[in-house]
């Protein structure tokens, strides 16, 4: 074996390392989505349900405590930058609602704002300041908890806030757990994280076929040339004659 060769297959077998012990979210990043339960943690349970539908759709889920999100951003913020601008979504009921919005501000300050945030019944935090992203707010104007949501003049993305005070099955204690909410959310991750289909490429546009001559018609004549004379002077060729029809007089 050649030395030449020998580098060449040093370099593709280092290369094909790299790749392989890459991690699979730096491969092939879906996003990550951050779930921030309530007080205790223990009436947000609704939340580890929705993390199972979303990790079963490609998605990397974090749930934790309300109090954790000072702790996760820095770590958020840079796995997005390492994973090529990876869809950064945060998640939170009651208390985790609050926790949600703050973790958005941060982010965005830090230059990766989150892609999505969705919010259930927040009790605290009601406005939304300099932040960027889409943010949904389910909640309840009846239920002694859940709070609309405004929005200062930093703010730079789109709100929508959803009153669900007409549906009685709900509460401050089970929204988290509706599976039509669970739906609606997991819709909206797959828009922002399910990959773009390449456009198809327009088919060619043939050129039309020029008409079939008439049979025994003679072919039209080739436009007269200018040819250069001995001095350079641009001469006009004589046009064809016809070899039909009477001699010219």
């Amino acid at each position: 074996m050649t030395s030449a060769l020998r580098v060449t297959v040093a370099l593709c077998a280092a290369l094909f390392l790299c790749v392989a012990i890459q991690p699979a979210s730096a491969q092939n990043s879906k996003g990550h989505a951050y779930l921030f339960r309530g007080l205790g943690g223990v009436f947000s349970m609704g939340l580890d349900d929705l993390a199972s539908k979303l990790e079963a759709r490609g998605v990397e889920t974090t749930v934790t405590g309300h109090g954790s999100w000072s702790s996760l951003v820095d770590q958020a913020s840079a796995e997005s930058r390492r994973n090529r601008g990876a869809p950064i979504i945060i998640i939170g009921h009651s208390l985790g609602a609050d926790a949600a919005i703050q973790m958005a501000e941060r982010l965005t300050a830090l230059g990766t704002p989150p892609r999505l945030v969705v919010t259930f019944d927040p009790v605290g935090v009601n406005t939304v300041g300099p932040a960027r992203g889409r943010f949904i707010n389910f909640f309840q104007s009846n239920n002694g908890y859940g709070k609309r949501l405004s929005t200062e003049k930093s703010f730079r993305g789109s709100l929508s806030n959803l009153d669900l005070a007409g549906d009685r099955s709900l509460d401050h204690f089970n929204i988290d757990k509706s599976p039509r909410l669970h739906a609606e959310v997991v819709n909206r991750v797959r828009a922002i994280t399910a990959p773009k289909k390449a456009a198809p490429r327009p088919k060619p546009v043939a050129a039309p076929a020029a008409a079939p001559a008439a049979p025994g018609a003679e072919p039209a004549p080739v436009p007269p040339a200018n040819v250069p004379d001995a001095n350079g002077a641009q001469v006009r060729a004589p046009a064809p004659t016809s070899t039909s029809g009477p001699a010219p007089m």
